[in-house]
C-alpha cells in the first residue's frame, strides 16, 4: 500500500514508519523538517509542506491508499500563553482541515484517514471513568480535541473512511512522558508528580502503532477508538511501578507549584488526569501487547 504520514518524525510517527516499511509499504512523508526526514527515512518519499496553508504538497495525497495524520504542536513543552494556545489549536484544527481539503481535491482519493486526537477530549476527573461514548469536557484541551475531530469528520463527505485515535500518555524508549521521568529516578530522587491521586491513562507506543496499522487495513473500523491500555493507574501507582522496574525508590513527589512555575496553566496535563478505558477498541478484537503497566515498562527499559 501507499501510505502518507503527517507527523512522521514524531515519537509515534517515526515508529509507525519503521513498522510500515518493514511490512513493505510505500511511505510518503509530509513534513516541515525535510532534511531530518530524508536522513532518517531515506527510502521514503519526502514532501515539504506548510500545515496551515494550501499548496502543491496537497497533490501528494492523490493516489495514496491511506493517510495518517499525527501532527500537532506539543502540548506540555511551553507555557500556555495566548499565542501558544492559538498555536496548539491551529496546528491541529487548520492542519487537519488542509489534509481534508487535499483529500477532497484528489483525483484518486485515499480510502481511509486515520486522524489523531487525545484523551484530553474528556476533560479531567479523579472519580469518573471515560470510554469512547463519554461526552467532551469543557476545558481548553477538550475544546482543542473537539475542534480537531470536527475538522477530521468533514472527510466523510468525500467518501473516505475516518478513524479517530484518541491517544493516551504514550510510553516508549527515547522520548515521550517516560523519557522526562527517567532522569530523577536514575538519580534516586524520583517520585509521583503532584498529589499522585490523578489518573494516568497510559499506552505502550507499540500498541498505538499496532492499532493504527489495524485501522488502515480493517475496513470495518470507523469512528473513535481510545489508544489507552485497558488498565489505567494512578500517578502514585505509576511512579511506584517505575521505581520497582528501575530498582530505584519512589519517594520524592514533584510538588504542584514546581510544575506550575515552569508550565503555568499547561501543568494541568500532568497534575490532573482522567481514567480512560478502550471499550470500543477492545470491541474491535484488538489485542494489546501490553495491557498492564509493569510488563510494558520492563519491555521499554530492558
Amino acid at each position: 500500500m501507499k501510505i502518507a504520514i503527517v507527523g512522521a518524525t514524531g515519537f509515534v510517527g517515526s515508529r509507525l514508519v519503521e513498522r510500515l516499511q518493514a511490512q513493505g509499504h510505500q511511505i510518503v512523508i509530509l513534513t516541515r523538517s525535510l532534511q531530518q526526514a530524508r536522513n532518517r527515512f531515506p527510502q521514503a518519499q519526502v514532501v515539504g509542506y506548510n500545515p496551515l496553508e494550501s499548496g502543491e504538497w496537497q497533490e501528494s495525497l492523490s493516489g495514496c491508499d491511506a493517510v495518517v495524520n499525527l501532527a500537532g504542536e506539543p502540548i506540555a513543552e511551553k507555557r500556555w500563553t495566548p499565542e501558544q494556545k492559538r498555536t496548539i489549536l491551529e496546528s491541529r484544527q487548520i492542519g487537519t482541515q488542509k489534509i481534508v481539503e487535499a483529500i477532497a481535491a484528489a483525483s484518486v482519493k485515499p480510502s481511509v484517514l486515520i486522524n489523531a486526537s487525545a484523551i484530553g477530549y474528556y476533560g479531567t476527573s479523579e472519580t469518573a471513568k471515560f470510554d469512547e461514548n463519554s461526552p467532551a469536557g469543557t476545558d481548553f484541551l477538550a475544546e482543542v480535541c473537539t475542534k480537531w475531530e470536527a475538522a477530521a469528520t468533514a472527510v466523510t463527505a468525500t467518501g473516505t473512511r475516518l478513524v479517530i485515535v484518541r491517544l493516551g500518555i504514550v510510553l516508549g524508549e527515547n522520548g515521550g512522558a517516560l523519557g522526562k521521568m527517567l532522569a530523577p529516578f536514575s538519580a534516586f530522587v524520583g517520585g509521583p508528580i503532584g498529589s499522585g491521586k490523578q489518573w494516568f491513562s497510559w499506552v505502550h507506543r507499540d500498541d498505538v502503532v499496532k492499532l493504527i496499522i489495524q485501522a488502515i487495513t480493517d475496513t470495518q473500523m470507523q469512528g473513535v477508538y481510545n489508544a489507552t491500555a485497558p488498565n489505567p493507574v494512578t500517578m502514585a501507582s505509576f511512579a511506584q511501578t517505575l521505581g520497582t522496574v528501575m530498582n530505584r525508590p519512589s519517594w520524592l513527589p514533584v510538588p504542584n507549584f514546581a510544575l506550575e512555575a515552569m508550565l503555568g496553566e499547561g501543568a494541568i496535563v500532568v497534575l490532573q488526569g482522567q481514567q480512560v478505558v478502550p471499550n470500543h477498541t477492545l470491541g474491535q478484537n484488538f489485542e494489546f501487547e501490553y495491557p498492564t503497566l509493569q510488563p510494558a515498562l520492563k519491555a521499554i527499559l530492558g
